[in-house]
């Protein structure tokens, strides 16, 4: 251990020293005792200015931010925090993953970090609870795992989004869809058609879903479903945003995304927008579809629009054992549009498909592609004309390009 560290340690420990006193200080309070700590320390005349500062912020965010993350944490340009245990530390910037030069000093700080996230969020982890999912209070997300699963230290990932929520405008200019397909999809938002967006890890649905929504008419109710809140629904004045709970070691209740669909259909909502179908919700979801909530939005995790049919249909008999006919009689009658999203060898994500759900033919869900990714050209093109007019006719809206 250097100078540095050894000094840090010190003034650590006599800061919570003090705290211990003053459980309820506020931040500018933590600030003075850091400095008057870090003044009166005899050994400060060893180290630099620079030195001095720098020991006074790592220890303010070693008690009310994230330690060593905080840095990363502040540099919106860092995506993806990726903790492999206190020594390995690996970050996505970019679109390029590195491994960070810094690490935490052990374990239990990294553990200390955990808590403090995990606390803020009321939310446990423990050995008997040692994974979690939990939230940053910018909305950045968090999954934490700890002994006994992870054998070779705590994993945390952070997954950080930007400061202003991204938009369909600043999507056409990254190429991420065609100034057309953004056309098509805004007004068949507006029009009230249900659409659900498939994707791999990190392929950007909750970015797309973000973007979409602002494309819903100003004077609907909206509600919004979470297992944990990262939506940055803008423009909508009656939004109600509700988040699932586990349970605790006080003995509370868990609140599960079924339980909060199915409250929500008793809220009056014009729409209802779930961040992501996972598992039995979808039952509730396809519901939601078939009740006169069009226009409802979903996310989940598929790898092509065919492949999100055949998700559904796992994740509705994960909750019942329905005949599979049935099944998909709810899906042809209730999703309107597929979304199909992925990111290609440049890391860049994309718009791969755009599906509409045409009813049954025979045993299957038929499909009609409206956009299809073309490898070659690196396009989106437009593969097809839309078949179900309906819901576009009453709306008095019309689609551009006459597709």
């Amino acid at each position: 251990m250097n100078r540095y560290e050894e000094r840090y340690e010190a003034l650590r420990e006599q800061l919570m020293e003090k705290l211990e006193m003053r459980v309820d200080a506020e931040d500018d309070e933590i600030l003075g005792m850091i400095d008057e700590l870090v003044l009166s320390d005899s050994t400060a005349p060893r180290l630099s200015v620079t030195e001095r500062l720098k020991i006074s912020r790592e220890l303010f965010y070693s008690v009310r931010r994230l330690d060593i993350l905080q840095d990363l944490i502040d540099d919106k340009s860092v995506t993806e925090i990726m903790v492999n245990g206190p020594k390995n530390i690996f970050i996505e910037q970019k679109g390029v993953i590195r491994r960070w030069d810094r690490s935490f000093a052990s374990r239990e700080k990294l553990e200390d970090v955990i808590q403090q996230i995990v606390g803020r969020c009321n939310r446990v982890v423990n050995e008997q609870n040692p994974i979690v999912d939990a939230r940053l209070s910018d909305g950045s997300r968090v999954n934490a795992v700890i002994a006994p699963i992870a054998l070779d230290g705590p994993i945390l990932t952070i997954r950080q989004f930007p400061e202003k929520p991204i938009t369909m405008e600043s999507m056409i200019e990254s190429g991420s869809i065609t100034e057309e397909a953004s056309e098509v999809l805004r007004t068949l938002v507006a029009a009230g058609y249900s659409m659900i967006i498939g994707g791999g890890t990190s392929a950007g649905k909750t970015t797309f879903l973000n973007a979409l929504s602002n494309a819903i008419p100003k004077g609907e109710r909206i509600i919004t479903i979470e297992d944990n809140a990262e939506l940055q629904i803008q423009g909508i004045e009656n939004l109600v945003r509700l988040e699932a709970k586990n349970s605790n070691v006080e003995g509370g209740k868990s609140i599960t995304i079924r339980d909060l669909i199915k409250s929500a259909l008793r809220m009056r909502p014009n729409r209802i927008i779930v961040g992501e179908v996972r598992s039995g919700e979808a039952v509730d979801m396809l519901q939601a579809f078939n009740t006169g909530h069009d226009g409802s939005l979903c996310t989940i995790h598929a790898n092509s629009c065919p492949d999100m049919l055949s998700r559904l249909e796992t994740m509705v008999l994960m909750a019942f054992p329905l005949p599979l006919m049935a099944i998909r009689g709810q899906i042809a009658s209730g999703a309107d549009i597929l979304v199909h999203l992925g990111r290609l060898r440049d890391r860049s994500r994309r718009v791969l498909e755009i599906a509409e759900v045409c009813g049954m033919r025979g045993e299957e869900v038929s499909l009609n592609s409206l956009y299809r990714f073309n490898d070659e050209k690196g396009l989106l093109e437009r593969t097809g004309k839309l078949k179900r007019r309906l819901k576009l006719e009453r709306s008095g809206l019309a689609l551009a390009g006459g597709i």
